[in-house]
C-alpha cells in the first residue's frame, strides 16, 4: 500500500462572506507530482497555503506526513519544517549572502552546527546548480537565480514534501526552464510535490496528475494526458482553451 504523504479533507477557506475553497477532498501519495491548474481566483494558491497553514482553514483536516496540522494540539513550526515552499516571488534576505540565506533557518530552526549548515547549503547550491554563486548578494543574481536559491534553501531543511506556489509567473521567459529545469530533477529523484502552475508544458510531462480547479473545488483530476489533453469536464475544455490557443485570450 502506498505511503499518503498528503491528505486533505473536507477542506474550507472563507476570507468574509466569499468562500475560496468549498470542500476539497485531496491525497497525495509519496513520490507524486501533483500540478494545480485553473484559472485566477479559483483557490489553487489559497489550497497550497492552508496544506502547511499560512492560511488558517475555516474547516477540514490537512494531515502531512502522518501529522495533523489542524489539531490545535500540533507544533505548527515544528510541522513546516518537514514542508517545503518555493512562492511566487523569491523572499530571499537581501542583505546576506546566497550561502548565509540557505543557513539561517538550519541554525537557528534546526540546530545544526555553521559547518554542517554550510555543507547542507553547497549540496544543495551544486542541486539547483549554482554551486559557484554562494558569497553573491542576491541583488547580484537574476530573477532566476534567485528562485533557484530559493528552491535550495528549501532543500537545505530536508523536507518530506515541497508545495512551489505558481514558482515561475514573476520570472521572464527565457529565465523559466532553469527553475522548471531543478523541478524536473526534483521530481526524477522522487520528491513528493504540489504544483500550482500555469506551466502546461512542465503539468503534461512531469505531473503523475493534474488537478483543475474552478470556484474553489476540483472541477476535474487525472493523467495529464486526459485532462490536459482531452479533458471530461466544459469548464476544464473552456479554460485550456483560453490557456493553449492565444487568439482565445481574449473570450
Amino acid at each position: 500500500m502506498s505511503e499518503i504523504k498528503i491528505e486533505i479533507t473536507g477542506l474550507r477557506k472563507s476570507f468574509g462572506q466569499v468562500e475560496v475553497l468549498s470542500g476539497v477532498d485531496q491525497r497525495i501519495e509519496a513520490g507524486e507530482v501533483v500540478c494545480v491548474i485553473g484559472p485566477s481566483g479559483s483557490g489553487k494558491s489559497t489550497l497550497l497555503r492552508c496544506v502547511n497553514l499560512l492560511e488558517q482553514p475555516t474547516g477540514g483536516r490537512i494531515v502531512v506526513d502522518g501529522i495533523e496540522l489542524t489539531d490545535p494540539d500540533t507544533d505548527i513550526d515544528a510541522a513546516r519544517t518537514r514542508i517545503g515552499m518555493v512562492f511566487q516571488q523569491f523572499n530571499l534576505f537581501t542583505h546576506l549572502s546566497v550561502l548565509d540565506n540557505l543557513t539561517v533557518a538550519q541554525r537557528k530552526v534546526l540546530g545544526r552546527s555553521r559547518d554542517e549548515a554550510e555543507s547542507v547549503a553547497r549540496q544543495n547550491l551544486e542541486r539547483v546548480g549554482l554551486a559557484d554563486r554562494a558569497t553573491a548578494m542576491p541583488a547580484q543574481l537574476s530573477g532566476g537565480q534567485q528562485q533557484r536559491v530559493g528552491i535550495a534553501r528549501a532543500l537545505a531543511m530536508n523536507p518530506d514534501v515541497m508545495l512551489f506556489d505558481e514558482p515561475t509567473s514573476a520570472l521572464d521567459p527565457e529565465l523559466v526552464g532553469d527553475v522548471l529545469g531543478v523541478m524536473r530533477r526534483l521530481a526524477d529523484e522522487g520528491m513528493t510535490m504540489l504544483v500550482v502552475t500555469h506551466e502546461m508544458q512542465f503539468a503534461r510531462e512531469v505531473a503523475d496528475r493534474v488537478l483543475f480547479m474552478d470556484g474553489g473545488v476540483i472541477v476535474e483530476q487525472g493523467d495529464p494526458a486526459e485532462v490536459i489533453g482531452a479533458p471530461k469536464q466544459e469548464r476544464t475544455r473552456g479554460f485550456l482553451a483560453r490557456v493553449l490557443d492565444p487568439t482565445h485570450a481574449g473570450e
